[in-house]
């Protein structure tokens, strides 16, 4: 399935089914297009507060960007009251600043829950979109 985003062209989507919120973060699964391939790990929701909350549910559009600190990645834009918030490599909540972290599997260390193989996650999140600079995000519980 393909995305039309303003008259621009085809938009590849991913989307992100958030499947649990405990005191470690917001869980999901990633999709791309219909095939889950990744999980995430936001913040819990704190009202979208900035650097500090996982962003509302809803549709956004993603941009390929080049940050100092993750190097190529993809910028989640269109979140009211919100921006630079980033796909990148983490395992804890802590790591994520209001970001969406991408990894492999779950698990559980030092009594809290986290998300590991981030950086397999993280690069095969990329490779997926390979030749692509933009891209369709959709959040939903």
């Amino acid at each position: 399935m393909f995305r039309i985003f303003l008259g621009v062209g085809l938009m590849k989507l991913f989307y992100i089914k958030r499947v649990a919120e405990t005191k470690d973060g917001t869980f999901g699964v990633l999709f791309d297009e219909t095939v889950p391939f990744a999980l995430t790990l936001e913040r819990r929701w704190l009202n979208n507060k900035r650097g500090e909350s996982c962003i509302p549910i809803g549709e956004y559009r993603c941009d390929r960007v080049l940050s100092p600190k993750f190097g190529e990645t993809f910028e989640i834009k269109n979140v009211q009251g919100r921006s630079e918030i980033l796909f990148h490599k983490g395992n804890l909540d802590d790591d994520s600043h209001g970001c969406v972290l991408i990894a492999e599997q779950f698990d559980y260390a030092n009594g809290e829950t986290l998300i590991a193989n981030s950086k397999q996650g993280f690069l095969e999140f990329m490779g997926r979109l390979s030749g692509q600079d933009q891209f369709t995000l959709l959040i939903k519980n």
